[in-house]
């Protein structure tokens, strides 16, 4: 054994709105044996196989518009409007887990598309959160993922600027001073979720401490995208897992300490998981 010392970060793991979630689900399945989610519940694959085994089924929206009803969960990252009209059409009961963070997102989305503002939303493309913001704009907000794509966009006089909640604070505002730099006046809207943007700085520290990291995420988290990056920038000795499966022993080297960290997505058992591993090599 290398008598490795594995610390579990104390701010690492599920943030209230997948808590929320969850809780909903195990709730539901716990009465009732059965449940549709609409989506992934959680981006990581080794807490959507848990759930899976007390009952969940994981749909897509092609599914959706066949049943008929039934009682569906909507996660965190929210819906579009449609989705819910929906719903309604075909007799389906939701069971709303929408982030309260999101949905006040939504909110001012709509109101600042119902003003005619031109919307750039800060986002990765295709992600739930944002087919859902880009929904209350009726699919007329422009998705920016990287500053390059600037390049094919007719830039306007004057834009509002959002941003999925769980995006980079640093490049947020990056994009901010890049559409003002190149002309645009810029209508700014931090729309960040603290809990998660607070983590990239508990987690400049945390990453410092020891001599290896290691993240924890599933491979779809945004978010566990990027705070595994502020870890790998304080941190050169960090390294992304999914599951102890993907651990290389060597990594490690004797009596070394290692930081165990994760997305807003991960679970805390997976990281005493992953922790026990590493504390037998």
């Amino acid at each position: 054994m290398l008598n490795l010392k594995a610390t579990i970060d104390d701010n690492s793991g599920f943030c209230f709105g997948v808590v929320y979630a969850i809780q909903m689900a195990e709730d539901y399945l716990d009465e009732q044996g059965h449940l549709y989610c609409l989506g992934d519940i959680v981006h990581n694959d080794e807490e959507v196989e848990r759930l899976k085994k007390k009952g969940l089924e994981i749909i897509d929206h092609e599914k959706l518009a066949e049943l008929q009803n039934e009682t569906v969960l909507i996660r965190a990252h929210g819906e579009p409007p449609d989705t819910y009209e929906l719903a309604l059409k075909n007799n389906i009961q939701l069971l709303d887990a929408s982030c309260p963070v999101v949905l006040k997102l939504q909110n001012r989305v709509r109101e600042a598309h119902n003003s005619e503002n031109p919307i750039i939303i800060f986002g990765k493309h295709g992600h739930a959160e944002v087919k859902g913001l880009v929904g209350q704009t009726n699919g007329k907000a422009t998705v920016i993922e990287t500053f390059d794509e600037l390049d094919n966009y007719a830039l306007p006089e004057k834009v509002a600027l959002y941003s999925q909640t769980t995006k980079s604070t640093k490049k947020l505002y990056a994009l901010k001073e890049e559409l003002q730099n190149r002309g645009v006046e810029v209508s700014f809207n931090d729309t960040l979720c603290r809990q998660v943007s607070n983590r990239d700085i508990q987690l400049r520290e945390f990453a410092t401490k020891y001599d290896i990291i290691v993240f924890v995420s599933g491979k779809k988290s945004s978010n566990g995208l990027v705070l595994y990056n502020v870890c790998k920038e304080y941190n050169t000795n960090t390294y992304f897992i999914s599951s102890k499966s993907e651990i290389d022993t060597p990594w490690f080297s004797e009596g070394k300490t290692v930081g165990i960290c994760g997305a807003t997505s991960t679970p805390q058992w997976l990281m005493e998981d992953v922790k026990q591993y590493i504390e037998t090599i």
